[in-house]
């Protein structure tokens, strides 16, 4: 269900493994009471969501003022986000920024428009992913519902094993929560969680690719629009 990487006096880092919910199920979060029972945490906090599919780092704060503080860190949008995907296809560009609102679609999904009112904002970069598949390191600077996944899809390279906007099945969906930076009481946290899970993350271009970006806080993204 998941794997423990940090424990910090007031929040605990965690890897949530794929196929894990972190939403409530009958008013109860078995993620959230499986971390307690393991850390002996009488209640914890979730400061952020990842979807059930996506695995990785997740914050949870162990006392209502971190909880509170971290919150806001991500509210005010100090928090940097660092995901990873693989796409089946080869995208329209090979990087770039995805920007625009992002709509209800058909059933759960969502879609992306050509507006941009209060849209949804992704930096990305791809490279081989080996078998023809493309591995993407993305960078969220909001925080939508599926927003990495429609922005890939509105690339055309849907995520591999995604089963609402991709168009390959595999063993599992493969977006992946990467790394973590803000900061905390005045001290800077950054954390990188290796994607494990997946056989298609073991390929040698992946592999490769892990390596060159172990500081992706570090790397000349593409620029935002209206920024130098």
């Amino acid at each position: 269900m998941f794997t423990l990487v940090y424990q910090h006096p007031d929040f605990l880092v965690i890897n949530k493994h794929p196929g894990v919910s972190v939403h409530k199920d009958d008013n109860e979060q078995p993620l959230l009471t499986a971390v307690a029972e393991q850390t002996g945490d009488e209640k914890l906090y979730l400061i952020h969501r990842l979807d059930k599919m996506t695995s990785g780092l997740l914050l949870l704060g162990r006392n209502r003022q971190a909880a509170s503080e971290l919150s806001g860190n991500f509210a005010q949008r100090e928090v940097e986000k660092f995901y990873l995907a693989i796409g089946t296809k080869k995208p329209k560009k090979k990087q770039g920024v995805v920007i625009g609102d992002m709509t209800r679609s058909r059933r759960s999904s969502w879609k992306l428009e050509g507006s941009k009112e209060n849209p949804a904002v992704t930096q990305f970069f791809s490279t081989a992913g080996g078998n023809g598949r493309r591995l993407f390191l993305c960078k969220p600077h909001t925080g939508k519902t599926h927003q990495i996944r429609v922005a890939l899809r509105s690339v055309g390279s849907g995520i591999t094993g995604d089963e609402i906007y991709g168009c390959e099945a595999a063993d599992r969906g493969y977006l992946h929560a990467f790394s973590l930076r803000f900061p905390y009481q005045g001290v800077l946290q950054q954390f990188i969680c290796t994607p494990e899970q997946g056989e298609l993350w073991q390929t040698p271009e992946v592999q490769h690719a892990l390596g060159e970006w172990q500081s992706p806080w570090d790397l000349a993204w593409p620029k935002l629009p209206n920024k130098k």
